[in-house]
């Protein structure tokens, strides 16, 4: 039986990512010592690869808040990339954060109308079509004069 795929320049050519460890800087402790909450600093792929070592199977919330790819300039990050340069960063970290789920977990991800779409089906993908639970809009503006400017924002829950 024949199924459907969502294909774009560069998938299945994702760089192989080393396992990673991460090291603890006192320095930049704050909060309860005793908690097992962590602030991890650094480029996100190579952290989740590291926490993928500890913690696979047993993370049960993950929220996560991806570039939207609206073409905004922002300091810390791209958010003008081309389509599939934006689903080459996207796709190698889901995967990971789907490794990191426990079986009775959940991923949250906010995303607006530029990219919602195309994420859902590659969450489809890595995740399972079965797993999606719901999207949850959220209408920014409700004003019909400025519904065009208005921002669109999706909960995409499995």
């Amino acid at each position: 039986m024949q199924k459907l795929e969502l294909t774009w320049i560069g998938k299945g050519q994702e760089p192989e990512v080393e396992p990673r460890i991460l090291l603890h800087d006192p320095s930049k402790d704050y909060g309860d010592p005793n908690s097992e909450n962590m602030l991890i600093h650094g480029d996100n792929l190579l952290a989740l690869k590291a926490l993928e070592q500890q913690f696979a199977g047993q993370v049960k919330c993950i929220y996560i808040d991806p570039p939207y790819n609206t073409g905004a300039a922002f300091e810390h990050y791209d958010d003008n990339l081309e389509h599939s340069q934006w689903l080459n960063l996207m796709y190698p970290r889901l995967k990971i954060l789907w490794n990191l789920l426990c079986k009775e977990g959940s991923i949250w991800i906010s995303i607006d109308d530029d990219e919602g779409h195309y994420l859902k089906v590659l969450c489809d993908d890595i995740f399972g079509r079965s797993n999606f639970i719901n999207t949850i809009v959220w209408e920014k503006n409700m004003h019909p004069r400025v519904m065009l400017n208005g921002l669109r924002i999706a909960m995409i829950l499995f």
